[in-house]
């Protein structure tokens, strides 16, 4: 035991709590044996893991028994979804505290003992962490740090985290006590692209604050093959375009203030500017709508080529050269 854990259970972390580590996967093979040593390697010992294979077509699930042994439980369902993975998982999970996590993200090894230390006397917030995107092994890990890197009431986290458009809410920054998960509901299954943007805002306008844990990290996988994220199919964009009327909907039911339109307004351009000219009808409606909520504008890349042509012509103009240039 460490010194740091041996202080935590002496002094701030009330009796020994169960964490949930819930991660859905799909054809993650080249990641999934990461990912779980990552959960198993938590300095808080007292945790479940639990993999929710979402009707993967490659070997994942081989890797995946290898780690059975080790106390990690597999469930396996046919192809329905990350969300529906992450709501099946939650349903057969009984932690007092969840931390999700995606099959190719990762976790520094004290990330949940650190968090829980914050939590264990304030059950009405969840806590956050630093965060930074990695290619490889998270040797080449790159921190991004963010106006929200403090703590903050939710709603003002909400709120600034959307400053520049649309903050990042990956499922790995959080842990959550249980009862505000059900409190929030449970995963959207009608959503696929930007399901966990929907989830933690609506998770957030239930939430008292959101405590900032800066020794702990989760590390973000970019630049993966075929990842959702990075696919640019109609029922995607579609599926992005619902998520920002249902947070837009979240934001101004919980409080509807200049502050909260302002930040639906620039998340609707941000939206616009993401999907130009590949749905330009998406766009334009998105803009529409940012157009209602607030006069605020985003602010657009400045340098380079796209800056220059985005003075001369506009940004729209600007996103087409850079489309002609990718094709």
């Amino acid at each position: 035991m460490t010194a740091l854990t041996q202080k935590i259970e002496q002094s701030d972390i009330v009796g020994n709590p169960l964490v949930s580590i819930l991660i859905p996967t799909y054809n993650s093979a080249s990641y999934i044996n990461a990912t779980l040593e990552s959960a198993l390697g938590q300095s808080w010992r007292n945790i479940e893991v639990i993999v929710v294979d979402d009707g993967s077509t490659d070997d994942s699930v081989d890797h995946i028994r290898r780690f059975e042994q080790r106390g990690v439980r597999l469930i396996q369902q046919r192809n329905s979804g990350a969300a529906a993975a992450r709501n099946r998982a939650f349903s057969a999970s009984s932690g007092e505290f969840v931390q999700f996590l995606d099959a190719d993200d990762l976790l520094s090894p004290q990330k949940i003992e650190q968090q829980l230390e914050r939590l264990s006397a304030q059950p009405s917030c969840v806590a956050s962490c630093a965060w930074g995107r990695f290619t490889r092994d998270g040797s080449d890990y790159n921190p991004n740090p963010e106006p929200v890197w403090r703590d903050l009431p939710a709603l003002d986290w909400l709120a600034l985290s959307r400053a520049d458009g649309l903050g990042m809410m990956f499922p790995a920054i959080w842990l959550i006590p249980r009862d505000l998960i059900i409190a929030a509901g449970p995963w959207n299954e009608d959503l696929s692209l930007n399901d966990d943007t929907e989830y933690f805002t609506r998770l957030l306008t239930r939430v008292e604050r959101v405590l900032f844990t800066p020794n702990a990290t989760a590390f973000y996988r970019s630049g993966v093959p075929g990842s959702l994220s990075g696919r640019k199919a109609d029922e995607h964009w579609r599926s992005a375009f619902k998520v920002h009327e249902l947070c837009e909907a979240h934001l101004i039911r919980r409080e509807n203030t200049e502050r909260m339109r302002r930040a639906a307004s620039l998340s609707w351009q941000q939206f616009a500017f993401s999907c130009y000219p590949y749905q330009a009808k998406l766009a334009e409606e998105a803009l529409r709508r940012a157009e209602k909520l607030s006069a605020a504008k985003i602010r657009m890349p400045d340098a380079g080529v796209f800056g220059i042509v985005a003075a001369l012509v506009g940004w729209k103009w600007a996103r087409r050269l850079q489309g002609w240039r990718q094709s």
